[in-house]
């Protein structure tokens, strides 16, 4: 079993650190300077910054706070929200982030993939897919756009597959179902999804105690585990978790 990494996600609006419940009931989780520099200093394996409204508001993602984002983390870091193209995927590089993550604009256009895997390497190309279950298909998932706010008709698993194909290195796999909710990661989904593609899958929604980030390794199939709640408002530390997934047998870096 290959190291699992340990990923704290910062879901920033207007400048602030939100945290809700299935993608509502937002509220106030500090800055992101701060809660990125401290996440670096304590051991987490990497960031994810996500910048929640920039597709809503049709804007750009926030450049200069990824800028300051950067200059105090030391740990690979991912950006995503509103990145519509490969020269805003250039950008944001040169700011200072590891890797992109794309959600609608790869649905809308699904050569951005392609694009930015040719030009910049599969390994900063992260496609983040929000999926909620179906109503109609047991245990099938559509893939929502628009930070969840519009469901499409396409199923996750397939649209995991052809991603991969065109050139993303990895996926964020967000469940909208358990976001927030800290009952544990959908491992249906995530098992879904890790099956069927050979690329690194982060399982991301859900997590509320340690027990449930052993059950997205071990019975999601995830390489690596995303988290926001249970980090921000200090229930666990990530030497906590580090430690329990080792206690288990689960590979980390300590």
């Amino acid at each position: 079993m290959l190291t699992k990494r340990i990923i704290p996600c910062l879901d920033v609006k207007d400048d602030r650190v939100v945290k809700g419940v299935k993608f509502l009931n937002l509220r106030d989780a500090g800055d992101p300077v701060e809660l990125g520099a401290r996440y670096s200093e304590v051991g987490a394996d990497e960031l994810v910054f996500l910048d929640i409204t920039a597709t809503i508001r049709s804007r750009k993602t926030i450049v200069e706070l990824v800028e300051k984002v950067a200059e105090n983390v030391f740990i690979p870091f991912t950006v995503g929200g509103g990145i519509q193209t490969v020269e805003q995927i250039d950008e944001l590089l040169r700011s200072g982030a590891e890797k992109v993550s794309v959600n609608t604009a790869a649905v809308e256009n699904p050569n951005l993939l392609r694009q930015a895997a040719q030009r910049f390497g599969n390994q900063c190309v992260v496609l983040a897919i929000d999926a909620r279950r179906s109503k109609e298909k047991e245990d099938k998932w559509q893939v929502c756009v628009k930070a969840g706010s519009e469901p499409t008709d396409i199923d996750v698993v397939e649209w995991a597959v052809k991603a991969e194909k065109l050139g993303a290195g990895e996926i964020l796999l967000t469940s909208m179902d358990a976001d927030g909710t800290k009952e544990g990661y959908d491992n249906k989904l995530n098992k879904a999804v890790s099956d069927a593609v050979n690329i690194p899958v982060i399982a991301s929604g859900g997590a509320g105690k340690l027990e449930h980030l052993y059950d997205a390794i071990v019975d999601g199939g995830a390489d690596a585990v995303l988290m926001a709640s249970i980090t921000h408002y200090e229930n666990y530390t990530i030497k906590q978790m580090k430690e329990y997934l080792k206690g288990r047998g689960v590979p980390v870096n300590l």
